[in-house]
């Protein structure tokens, strides 16, 4: 129903759509070096040190071509957005913060499963509430509390100052959560009613804006499986790891697709001066597909160490007690169940998939150095390999320090880092249209 509506409200702007592109027309060339010259783009494009004056100037000339090309003959190269540079940005921006915002939901959710926050709540409504105003309302809460299979069995005893505080916890994460989805669809509804937006990129972030929605839902199925009494009476409570997976999993997949859509909304063409670059990125590409989803799989991998506490355990390294494998690493059966549920297993798959994210992007840096491509793919592929330095140092010092939540969350958000380097390298390094394919010179100029 919701995608009918953004057919129908493109149908009905797309006059005033088609009216805005031939505005952008006359001074295309300008507006698009204004759009590419702007503060944060200076700021990104700086932040690669192998990036000379020189070669910054020629890549805002270039792309200030490419966009030209693009308006003059579409051939190969469709726009996103409607309504020249000054939507391109507008929309970049909002979709870019939308990205943060989904960055820091992340962040905050590690914070609130570290501080054993997430099931101080026992219920749930998809509009949310206030939060309690009074002595009455909080002594109600509590003893709402106090029914919890956690409070029984971890927390009893606990005070309501305490209790208040893992409370406020999981409220500021619902409630952020719910923000988001605001600041989402109010600006998506503006952008939708002034034409900017293209059939493609609305059925995109209608996608998105679903999945957002149902986000919230599997964060209520996931805290609810901690609410139930566990199977063993020595078990503490504690949410199914297949859930809080899944919780996890949504989230990345979200963010994902906010970056993924707002770069090629700001850039619809990937960086390139010539021919020889653009097949140096084909080949980086090739290369970055299978690690970038590797650093996927090890990121998820780390939700099942979340939901097993595996964390808490073996809190050696590089050995696993006085073991390299524990003796009990395929104790449950069947035999599926140990990589998801035993402890140790989940724990040592961890460990194995990190060091394998670790060695694999440090093989595409060095398989990558003598390929002919743009300086910033290189740049940005050897910062790629010191955030994964920087990753596997904090999941050793997290584990060797028995999970502080402030090295968890910095854990956390360092996957996440790491994650979003791989998706800008995918990004960049994506084939160019034809038309832009038509208008390189074969090797770059040097100035």
């Amino acid at each position: 129903m919701f995608r009918s509506r953004v057919i129908a409200l493109f149908v009905k702007n797309n006059s005033k759509a088609l009216y805005n592109v031939r505005a952008s027309r006359v001074s295309n060339e300008e507006a698009t070096c204004k759009l590419f010259s702007t503060g944060l783009t200076r700021k990104c494009l700086h932040s690669f040190p192998s990036f000379s004056k020189g070669s910054y100037v020629s890549s805002i000339r270039n792309m200030s071509t490419v966009a030209s090309v693009g308006i003059k003959d579409k051939e190969g190269l469709k726009f996103l957005v409607n309504g020249g540079p000054r939507a391109q940005k507008m929309i970049g921006i909002w979709l870019f913060g939308s990205a943060a915002w989904v960055f820091s939901m992340v962040i905050l959710g590690g914070a609130t499963r570290l501080t054993r926050s997430g099931l101080s709540m026992t219920d749930w409504k998809f509009t949310g509430g206030l939060p309690p105003l009074s002595d009455e309302d909080w002594l109600i809460e509590f003893q709402k509390y106090k029914q919890s299979p956690e409070y029984k069995r971890v927390n009893k005893g606990m005070s309501i100052e305490d209790f208040k505080f893992i409370y406020w916890m999981e409220y500021a994460h619902r409630m952020w959560g719910r923000a988001l989805g605001i600041m989402f669809a109010l600006p998506f509804s503006y952008f939708l009613r002034k034409g900017y937006i293209t059939l493609q990129l609305g059925l995109r972030l209608s996608t998105l804006l679903a999945l957002g929605a149902g986000q919230g839902l599997i964060g209520w199925w996931m805290v609810k499986s901690g609410l139930e009494e566990p199977s063993s009476e020595y078990a503490q409570p504690r949410v199914s790891p297949y859930r809080l997976a899944a919780h996890l999993t949504s989230a990345f997949a979200i963010y994902c697709g906010l970056l993924w859509t707002g770069l090629s909304v700001v850039m619809p063409e990937p960086p390139a001066e010539s021919v020889a670059w653009v097949h140096g990125a084909a080949k980086v590409k090739r290369l970055a597909l299978p690690v970038s989803l590797l650093v996927g799989i090890t990121a998820i991998s780390g939700a099942f160490v979340a939901g097993n506490d595996a964390g808490h355990a073996y809190n050696t390294f590089p050995k696993m007690g006085d073991r390299w494998i524990p003796e009990d690493v395929f104790d449950m059966k069947p035999l599926i169940r140990n990589f998801f549920e035993n402890t140790s297993t989940v724990q040592l798959d961890h460990r194995i998939l990190a060091t394998a994210t670790l060695f694999s992007i440090v093989a595409l840096w060095w398989s990558t150095r003598k390929f002919d491509i743009h300086p910033a793919v290189r740049s940005l592929i050897g910062t790629t390999v010191g955030m994964a330095g920087l990753q596997v140092t904090l999941g050793i010092s997290t584990l060797l320090s028995y999970v502080p939540v402030e090295l968890g969350t910095a854990h956390q958000a360092g996957a996440l880092t790491l994650f979003t380097l791989m998706i800008l390298l995918n990004h960049i390094v994506r084939k160019p249209s034809p038309s832009l394919l038509k208008s390189l010179p074969q090797v770059a100029k040097t100035i």
